[in-house]
C-alpha cells in the first residue's frame, strides 16, 4: 500500500472499526469482498464521495443508502478476467477428463484404463458478457468448443462469445449446452437463474460451472439433481453461504468439484488490486474520470457499446 500512502492520508480499519474511521474520509477502499460493514457504518460517512471495491462484485457495498447517494462506486474489473478464464478451462478439462477418478486411482495404486471425453466440438453456454465472461469464451473457443453467450443485450457475431442471447432465452439455450458456465453479476434477473426448472431443461450429461456468485444457483435444487443423477456434474467455486458448511452434500457427491472462492486468485493478485486502486486514486486527485465506474442501479460496470 506504499503507493497509496504516498498519495493520501490512509486509515486502516477492521469491519468493527469502520464507523470510527469513516468521519472525514472522502474515499473508502473495501478490501474484503465479504464485508458488509459499510451498511452499519454509513451514518458516519459524512464526507464520503467514492467507494472502491477490491473485487469484481459490488453487492456488499451497494446498500440502499449508497445507491441513493451521490457516492461513486468503482470495482476491480479487469484484474480477474484471465485468471478466472484459465480456472474455468481447467475445471472443464478436469470434468471431461475425469481427473478426480484418476487421482483417486493413483492414491489407491489402482491401474484401470478407461476412456474420457473431448472438449473440442462441445457446446458451452457462458452466462455473463462482461470481461470475465468474454475471457472465458475466448479460452473455451480456443480449444475447439462452440460458445454461446447469455447477457442483457442480444447480438450476433460477437468476437468473443459467438452469438449472445438475452437472459430471457435461458430456458431455450440450456438444452443445447454441454457446459453451462456462470460468470454473471448477481442481479434481480440472475438470482436463482439455475433452479429446478433450469436444471430439468439441461442435458442429463451436462456440467455446470459457477465462478460468478453463489446465489445464481438454487443450491438445494442442484444438490437434488446431482444426487439423483439428473446432471453430469458440477464445478463450484462460489456458494450461497461461504465457507461451505462441512455438512453440505456437495463435498461428497461424485462428479462435483468444490473450491473455496479462489478462481481469480493467482500469485500477484493483491498487488494488481492495489495498483488499480492507486491509479484510480491518482485520477481522483487530479479530477480525471475514474476507471470501472459501476452503474449502481444495475450492479456492474456497463459495457461499452
Amino acid at each position: 500500500m506504499s503507493q497509496v500512502e504516498a498519495l493520501a492520508d490512509v486509515r486502516y480499519a477492521t469491519s468493527g472499526e469502520l464507523a470510527g474511521a469513516l468521519p472525514g474520509a472522502d474515499v473508502l477502499l473495501v478490501w474484503d469482498f465479504r464485508s458488509t460493514a459499510l451498511a452499519t457504518a454509513w451514518p458516519a460517512a459524512s464526507s464520503l464521495r467514492w467507494v472502491h471495491a477490491a473485487s469484481a462484485g459490488v453487492n456488499h457495498v451497494l446498500t440502499p443508502e449508497v445507491v441513493a447517494s451521490d457516492v461513486v462506486v468503482t470495482n476491480a474489473r479487469g484484474v480477474f478476467d484471465e485468471p478466472m478464464a484459465e480456472y474455468v478451462l481447467g475445471l472443464a478439462l478436469a470434468l471431461a477428463k475425469d481427473l478426480s477418478t484418476t487421482l483417486a486411482h493413483q492414491r489407491e495404486r489402482r491401474w484401470r484404463h478407461r476412456e474420457t471425453e473431448r472438449l473440442g466440438g462441445r457446446h458451452a453456454l457462458v452466462a455473463g458478457t462482461g470481461p470475465i465472461g468474454r475471457a472465458i469464451g475466448r479460452k473455451l473457443a480456443a480449444i475447439g468448443m462452440t460458445v454461446t453467450g447469455l447477457g442483457r443485450v442480444a447480438r450476433s457475431e460477437d468476437p468473443d462469445l459467438g452469438s449472445v442471447l438475452p437472459m430471457s432465452s435461458l430456458s431455450e439455450a440450456l438444452p443445447e449446452a454441454d457446459f453451462v458456465v456462470l460468470a454473471a453479476p448477481l442481479t434481480d434477473e440472475t438470482r436463482g437463474m439455475i433452479d429446478a426448472k433450469a436444471i430439468a431443461a439441461m442435458k442429463p450429461t451436462a456440467r455446470l460451472i459457477n465462478v460468478g456468485r453463489g446465489p445464481l444457483v438454487v443450491q438445494e435444487d442442484l444438490v437434488e439433481a446431482l444426487s439423483a443423477g439428473r446432471l453430469g456434474g458440477a464445478a463450484l467455486d462460489v456458494f450461497v453461504d461461504e465457507p461451505l458448511a462441512g455438512s453440505s452434500p456437495l463435498w461428497h457427491l461424485p462428479n462435483v468439484i468444490v473450491s473455496p472462492h479462489m478462481s481469480g486468485d493467482v500469485v500477484g493478485w493483491r498487488a494488481e488490486l492495489v495498483a488499480l486502486f492507486a491509479d484510480n486514486l491518482s485520477r481522483y486527485l487530479a479530477g480525471q474520470p475514474l476507471r470501472n465506474v459501476v452503474d449502481k442501479t444495475r450492479g456492474y460496470v456497463r459495457e461499452r457499446s
